[in-house]
């Protein structure tokens, strides 16, 4: 029998909320991501425990112990408990009833591998035993996990029907977690990409950034393309974005930059603004999301270093990842580097200080202003004694 190994399953603080939920053992185990993750050796972040017991049994029990519990979902029978180290979910044990594709109607049940039967794929219905921290796999997750394959529980058609969403999440566990692709998977997502239409645009938005924030999405986007997903999710990717995408992750690694979805998800799209603003509102992105796409939208300046580039731009942030996605390759380095742990200096000179070298009050003075700011940048940021020196030459020359 797998036993798991990781340090979330030696938290005090979840022994003690399991003592109080199943003093006996039998009605509270670890599931989903987490067990997944530690046959991985991954440290997980969310711990999620199933349960026989119903919700308003899991309050009663909690708060008695005076553990938080808040109803996060409890018409789907989630609570989550909120403890010293972290919250942790804690969900009744269901089956489905009715399913749309977008929702689901659900019954409460006792029977573990009812519930592990309504899960997406076999590698996220893995049960660990809070005690022996044995494992419990009902269909084949361990082995699927082994070979490197994100597979749908039973019939993958009828997994899709149930929530279209699955359809991203294949693609989205492929990309962190697969190998070869699973073939009756991959085809019924093709068979069904069209439903994706039904979804919300938010639940869209959240699997396509997670999706493009793993550690190499390429290999999954060539398969979503293959199964003809992008022109549903994405209508406006650019004809070579792909190609787009894999210079950007070459880049990436060959600097050693933080994978960003938003990064990744302008080099899929045509270098246009509006193209840019119609994906974000489409996408339901929030305003400094928008921002930031739209930035990325521009083509990087033809001259000016680096930081030259970053004093001038509005706003000044992202510059970093908008050089790494639009900036020509023979500037790439020096110009990452020099930006690496910089940021803009704020411009030292002021209204008075101008009008303290004899400029008449007005216009005059923000002429000089502008011009001084100008060849400070160009000069590379000097101290406040040579700007001093610039205002001075360009108050005499009348700005």
């Amino acid at each position: 029998m797998t036993r798991i190994d990781a340090a979330w399953a030696q938290r005090e603080d979840i022994a003690a909320m399991l003592a109080v939920l199943d003093p006996q053992g039998d009605q509270c185990r670890y599931v989903g991501g987490a067990v997944r993750d530690a046959l991985l050796q991954i440290e997980a972040t969310d711990v999620d425990i199933a349960t026989r017991l119903l919700p308003d049994e899991v309050i009663a029990r909690l708060t008695g112990a005076a553990i938080k519990a808040v109803p996060t979902g409890i018409e789907h029978g989630t609570v989550t408990a909120v403890l010293e180290l972290g919250p942790v979910e804690i969900t009744t044990l269901r089956r489905d009833v009715t399913t749309d594709g977008r929702h689901a109607e659900v019954a409460f049940t006792d029977d573990w591998r009812e519930d592990a039967a309504r899960r997406d794929f076999t590698i996220n219905a893995l049960f660990a035993d809070p005690r022996t921290l044995e494992v419990s796999d009902y269909f084949g997750g361990e082995a699927d996990l082994a070979a490197r394959l994100v597979r749908f529980i039973g019939d993958a058609d009828a997994r899709i029907l149930e929530d279209h969403l699955r359809i991203l999440r294949f693609f989205r566990f492929h990309a962190r977690f697969g190998g070869a692709a699973d073939a009756d998977a991959l085809a019924a997502c093709a068979r069904h990409a069209d439903r994706l239409k039904a979804l919300s645009r938010e639940r869209i938005a959240r699997e396509l950034l997670l999706l493009l924030g793993s550690a190499d999405p390429l290999p999954a986007a060539m398969l979503m393309a293959q199964a003809g997903i992008w022109p549903v999710i994405l209508p406006e990717m650019a004809g070579d974005g792909l190609d787009r995408l894999r210079t950007l992750l070459a880049r990436e690694a060959r600097l050693g930059a933080a994978a960003d979805p938003l990064v990744r998800l302008a080099a899929l799209l045509p270098i246009e603004a509006q193209v840019a603003e119609t994906v974000a509102a489409r996408l339901r992105l929030s305003k400094a999301q928008r921002a930031v796409l739209g930035r990325y939208a521009a083509p990087w300046p033809g001259s000016g270093t680096a930081r030259q580039v970053a004093a001038g731009a509005q706003p000044t942030d992202n510059v970093a990842n908008w050089l790494l996605l639009r900036g020509p390759d023979a500037m790439l380095t020096p110009g990452w580097e020099s930006l690496k742990g910089w940021s803009v200096p704020d411009f030292p000179l002021g209204g008075r200080d101008v009008l303290a070298l004899g400029v008449n009050a007005g216009p005059a003075v923000a002429r000089v202003l502008g011009e001084t700011k100008r060849r400070w940048i160009a000069e590379d940021f000097p101290d406040r004694d040579r700007i001093q020196e610039i205002a001075a030459q360009v108050a005499a020359s009348g700005g």
